[in-house]
C-alpha cells in the first residue's frame, strides 16, 4: 500500500510536465533555439518573470485559471510579440487554463513590421479585416487554436476587466500606469522599443532580435510554473 501511494505521488508530481503540441515545423525550430538561450536572461529580469510565473500558479492551483494582460502605450509592437509567444509558451509546456490579452494606453494597430517578425519566426498570420487597425489571425500550429491580434486599450471588453496581471512591457506605459484598475497584481518587464530602427537598414534585424527575446523570455517563464 505505501508503495502504492508513492507511485500515485510520483504521477501526480509530472501532471505539469512538457506536452508538446504539434507546432508549425518552421516555430518549433525556432522554440528550441530560444530555449537553448535561457542563460542569456539577466538576473534581475528572471526575478520579475519569477513574480508573474508564481502569480500564474497560484492562480492555475486555487482556479484553474489565469488571465495575464501585456500593456505597452500602443499596443503595436511588444504587447503584441508578448501575448502571442506567452500563449505559445503555456501550448509548449501543456499548462492549461492560460488566457493571454494585450491592450495600450491608447489603441493604434499591429504594427506590420512586428507582423512580419512573428511571419519570420514561424507564425501563420492571415489578415481578416482592412483599415487602419486590421484584425489578424496567429497560429502556432495546425491544430492549436488561432490567436485573436488587433490593437486595443487595455480597458476593451475583449480582455479582462479584473482578475488579472499586468504585465507592462514598456517603460512609457508602466510609469503613466503606476496602477492598471482591475489588475490583482502588476509586474514590469520593458523591452526596448524596435520603433527606433524603423525605415533603417536595422530595421527587421532589431524587430527580430526583439521577437527571439520576448520568445525566449515567455518560454522560460512558463518553464518555472512547472517547476
Amino acid at each position: 500500500m505505501k508503495r502504492l501511494l508513492i507511485l500515485v505521488l510520483a504521477l501526480i508530481g509530472t501532471t505539469t510536465t512538457h506536452a508538446a503540441p504539434a507546432f508549425n515545423p518552421r516555430l518549433a525550430n525556432y522554440i528550441e533555439t530560444s530555449r537553448a538561450e535561457f542563460e542569456l536572461i539577466p538576473a534581475e529580469r528572471q526575478r520579475e518573470l519569477k513574480k508573474i510565473a508564481l502569480y500564474a500558479r497560484t492562480q492555475l492551483g486555487t482556479s484553474g485559471a489565469v488571465n495575464l494582460t501585456f500593456i505597452c502605450t500602443h499596443n503595436s509592437r511588444r504587447s503584441h510579440m508578448s501575448q502571442l509567444w506567452a500563449q505559445t509558451a503555456a501550448s509548449y509546456f501543456g499548462i492549461v487554463g492560460v488566457s493571454t490579452y494585450s491592450g495600450g494606453t491608447e489603441a493604434t494597430a499591429f504594427n506590420p513590421r512586428a507582423v512580419a517578425a512573428i511571419s519570420r519566426a514561424g507564425f501563420d498570420v492571415e489578415q481578416q479585416s482592412e483599415g487602419a487597425n486590421p484584425l489578424y489571425a496567429v497560429s502556432a500550429g495546425p491544430n492549436l487554436p488561432a490567436m485573436t491580434a488587433f490593437s486595443k486599450r487595455y480597458q476593451d471588453p475583449a480582455n479582462p476587466q479584473e482578475n488579472f496581471c499586468a504585465v507592462m512591457t514598456c517603460s512609457e506605459a508602466d510609469k503613466n500606469c503606476p496602477t492598471v484598475d482591475g489588475a490583482s497584481f502588476r509586474v514590469a518587464i520593458p523591452y526596448e522599443d524596435p520603433k527606433a530602427f524603423d525605415g533603417t537598414p536595422l530595421e527587421a534585424v532589431k524587430y527580430d532580435e526583439r521577437c527571439r527575446q520576448i520568445s525566449r523570455e515567455m518560454l522560460w517563464l512558463f518553464s518555472q510554473i512547472g517547476a
